[in-house]
């Protein structure tokens, strides 16, 4: 390999990949308005038989909160 094509090669792998996404995005939606299927099963559980019976239904509403951009 001569000097040059060493130094190609070199310089591509300080490159970032084109292939990169930057997945943080800010919410398109008001938190009160996101997710409201888990939302309605999480609250229609915690009025029936308290939140520590729900937990379930509250860490499932948390991961589609977080899938929509927000930090909780």
């Amino acid at each position: 390999m001569s000097g040059s094509q060493a130094q190609d090669s070199a310089c591509s792998l300080n490159q970032p990949s084109k292939d990169v996404v930057i997945t943080e995005t800010k919410p398109k939606k008001r938190i009160c308005c996101a997710c409201p299927d888990t939302k309605k099963l999480r609250d229609e559980c915690i009025v029936e038989h308290g939140e520590s019976a729900c937990t379930k239904w509250i860490e499932a509403h948390r991961l589609c909160l977080r899938s929509e951009g927000f930090k909780v």
